[in-house]
């Protein structure tokens, strides 16, 4: 048992640092600029006319993002947003979202 507690703490100790470095990167990702120009809210998809991701090193083009429940409240065609686009579990997604 002590050692399962060691190894706990141990884990915990490596993985700490690096969960925090993990979330301040994601926070300093730069925000991308576009317009939507559909919202799918059966599938959770967002389609968006958006300007270079740098952070996913693509060039500006329309392009179909999964979003997380709620994040599109407030949001319509045709609305100029700042995001954070990123790939979650292996899809692009919107991580952040506001209008201009």
């Amino acid at each position: 048992m002590k050692t399962l507690k060691a190894l706990a703490i141990a884990l915990l100790t490596v993985t700490a640092p690096a969960s925090a470095a993990l979330a301040e990167s994601h926070m300093a990702m730069p925000m991308s600029q576009g317009t939507i120009t559909k919202i799918d809210t059966k599938w959770k998809k967002v389609t968006i006319d958006h300007g270079p991701l740098e952070n996913l090193d693509m060039p500006a083009m329309k392009m179909v993002f999964d979003y997380a429940d709620g994040m599109m409240e407030g949001l319509s065609e045709g609305a100029t947003v700042s995001f954070v686009a990123d790939r979650v579990n292996g899809k692009l997604t919107v991580t952040e979202i506001t209008s201009e």
